[in-house]
């Protein structure tokens, strides 16, 4: 996947350009760039600004269109009317999606467009976009309207939208106890994503956020799935910020391994009655590095998928090491299939069972009655049942289960390659 990123430069790789190729390079995405601006800035204060010259900017957006598949293009700091005019011409034809970052002034208090411009942006670059994603107070300046009781967010975004915009998104909009919405406007749907409000200020949160979206986008091609995406990361590298310069913490992404993770996670959660398929043990999910000589090379979730009602928590962070048991039984069968390097524990029923056979999937079982008494006394458990499940297979497996022992709960093991195809495995069986 190549994606294109319109921006400023932040010589502090805080935002811009050089935030969105690390967003990007975790994503694991070739990120392609065109600069717009040369800022001078740090996490502390906010210097000048320079636009490049309409020339060298015509020759960057050429030399990229001319010699490369470019899958999306992310647009952020545009800061004049010769800049917007300039990209608009070389833009406005390309059948590829558009994510638009209205970035008006940075967290240091620089301006990042002159005043003059704002009118040109809304002429030429919000039509452009399949997204533009404002928070509350680029959607105020754009809108020349504050939101409140009188112009709801939904107000706002509509007149966004005749802007041009296909689809809008205003993020930041706080709400009661702690919560924290992203109102979107499509087409023909209107919903709000909330989700925990993280009350510290820092740099790069809106940029990892629109490049987020971009990238779920081109790959999911759902507006909804991508939002929620984008957004789950976002909230994650505001939590993982880090003190680098001497004044506001930036954000910090996490690894691949477990932005993937985190994203079945989300999947696995919204499905459809899910609470009912979760163990008295609990269940947690888990994706491992390549290889892994022990379970602390495994990621899993430090507590675990727990239910509240007909709903499930996710109740801790992901590390790790984080999984004892369904890593144990990943770690076991990865030894023998590489390739295999997530997993996830549900509850075992007769149902299940009968839809594994149905899709015949390569299913094995293992017997807790046969279990010898020093693996019990020794507590090793997983690691014995697993090893003789898969001791004479030919095939990696889809799913191993066993139907308990006395005070020992049954329980089934989803394998995959892959956090995400573990969760298609998910649906076809329950």
């Amino acid at each position: 996947m190549n994606l294109l990123s319109i921006g400023g430069s932040d010589p502090s790789s805080g935002a811009g350009i050089q935030s969105d190729i690390k967003t990007y390079s975790k994503l694991d995405t070739h990120c392609l760039t065109v600069i717009t601006a040369i800022t001078s800035q740090n996490t502390s204060n906010f210097g000048r600004v320079e636009p490049v010259s309409k020339k060298i900017l015509e020759n960057q957006l050429e030399s990229i269109i001319t010699d490369f598949k470019i899958d999306g293009i992310k647009i952020g700091m545009v800061y004049n009317s010769e800049i917007i005019k300039t990209l608009y011409l070389h833009l406005k034809k390309l059948k590829i999606p558009i994510v638009v970052d209205p970035v008006i002034k940075s967290t240091t208090g620089g301006m990042l467009i002159e005043k003059s411009a704002i009118i040109d942006f809304k002429k030429f670059i919000i039509p452009l976009a399949t997204v533009i994603t404002p928070n509350k107070f680029e959607a105020e300046i754009l809108t020349k309207m504050k939101i409140n009781s009188k112009n709801m967010p939904e107000k706002i975004a509509k007149t966004i939208q005749k802007m041009g915009a296909k689809n809008v998104v205003i993020t930041g909009i706080k709400i009661k106890n702690k919560k924290v919405s992203d109102f979107v406007l499509e087409k023909k749907k209107r919903y709000y994503i909330i989700d925990e409000e993280i009350s510290k200020i820092n740099r790069g949160s809106g940029c990892i956020h629109s490049a987020s979206v971009l990238y779920s986008i081109v790959k999911n091609k759902n507006i909804k799935k991508s939002l929620e995406f984008a957004k789950k990361i976002t909230l994650n590298s505001i939590k993982n910020s880090k003190k680098i310069g001497k004044g506001i913490v930036v954000t910090n992404m996490s690894e691949y391994n477990e932005i993937r993770l985190l994203n079945s996670i989300n999947e696995f959660s919204k499905i459809k009655n899910i609470y009912k398929n979760i163990p008295e043990c609990q269940t947690n999910f888990v994706y491992s590095k390549q290889k892994p000589k022990s379970i602390k090379e495994i990621l899993g979730i430090s507590g675990r998928i727990v239910k509240a009602g007909e709903k499930i928590i996710v109740a801790g962070d992901l590390e790790y090491g984080g999984s004892k048991h369904v890593a144990t039984a990943l770690l076991v069968v990865n030894k023998k299939y590489s390739k295999i390097q997530s997993a996830i524990n549900l509850k075992y029923k007769n149902e299940t069972i009968s839809k594994i056979k149905k899709f015949k999937l390569t299913t094995y079982d293992y017997d807790r009655n046969q279990e010898p008494q020093n693996v019990k006394n020794k507590g090793s458990t997983i690691e014995w049942g697993i090893k003789n499940a898969i001791k004479n297979s030919k095939k990696p497996p889809d799913i191993i289960y066993h139907k308990g022992d006395f005070g020992k709960e049954p329980m089934i093991i989803v394998f995959a390659e892959t956090p995400d195809a573990v969760v298609k495995k998910i649906l076809k069986i329950i």
